[in-house]
């Protein structure tokens, strides 16, 4: 018998888990946060985000990039989130420097 796929993250997604930042302090998960994902998910290359300076062509400057060209496009999905400076989307982005 198969043994059904788990739906979600596996973990617990509340602010209140530890697992992830209020917005306030820049949304995404915490660094217990992508520990308990990545216990739950064996094999996941899931990062903290980066909010450092970095060195120009960088792995870390390609993910932040990276990162900032995917939310640019989130931005013009929810153009609600775009325009509200304490949405979580803006706050990531500002955590993210992008």
């Amino acid at each position: 018998m198969a043994t059904p796929k788990k739906k979600g993250m596996g973990i617990k997604t509340s602010v209140k888990s530890g697992n992830f930042r209020k917005t306030k302090t820049g949304a995404g998960m915490t660094k217990k946060g992508v520990a308990a994902y990545r216990k739950a998910n064996p094999g996941s290359k899931l990062k903290t985000a980066v909010t450092g300076k970095v060195k120009k062509g960088s792995k870390d400057a390609k993910r932040r990039k990276s990162f900032c060209a995917r939310s640019a496009g989130q931005m013009k999905d929810f153009p609600k989130a775009a325009k509200d400076p304490n949405s979580r989307l803006r706050q990531a982005r500002r955590r993210w420097k992008c």
